[in-house]
C-alpha cells in the first residue's frame, strides 16, 4: 500500500515573502558633512563624490577637495534613490518645499515660515 504524503508541520513561505533584518553596527563609522556632490557612473558603477565647498557662493573657477567617494550598483543607487527621495518628501511635507535657487532663498530671506512651526 503506498503511503500518503503527510502535510508539513509548517507551510513553506515563498523566499520573496520573507525579510531580512539588517541591524547597523555604527562603531567605526565615519561621518563627514558636505554641502557639494558629484554624480559620474561607469558601465557597471555609480560614483558620488562628496565635497566641503567652503566658499559654495563664490563665482569663477574653485578648486575643492573630494573628502569621501562613494562606489555603488545600479541596484544599490536606486534604493539610495528611492530612499532619499522618500525622506525628501516627509522633510517638505513637514517644513515646506526645499528652494534650491539661490537667488530665491535670499529674496524670501526668512519670510517664508516652516510649516508646523508657530512664531512666537
Amino acid at each position: 500500500m503506498a503511503e500518503t504524503p503527510k502535510p508539513a508541520d509548517q507551510p513553506q513561505q515563498p523566499a520573496a515573502a520573507q525579510q531580512a533584518e539588517i541591524i547597523l553596527n555604527e562603531t567605526g563609522a565615519h561621518a563627514a558633512y558636505s554641502n557639494f556632490a558629484r554624480v559620474t557612473s561607469t558601465a557597471e558603477e555609480v560614483i558620488i563624490d562628496f565635497c566641503l565647498n567652503p566658499n559654495p557662493f563664490a563665482t569663477g573657477r574653485q578648486e575643492i577637495s573630494v573628502s569621501q567617494r562613494l562606489i555603488m550598483n545600479f541596484y544599490t543607487a536606486k534604493r539610495l534613490f528611492s530612499a532619499l527621495g522618500m525622506t525628501l518628501q516627509r522633510h517638505e511635507q513637514t517644513f515646506g518645499p526645499i528652494e534650491l535657487d539661490i537667488r530665491r532663498r535670499a529674496q524670501q530671506g526668512g519670510q517664508q515660515q516652516p510649516t508646523g512651526i508657530q512664531p512666537k
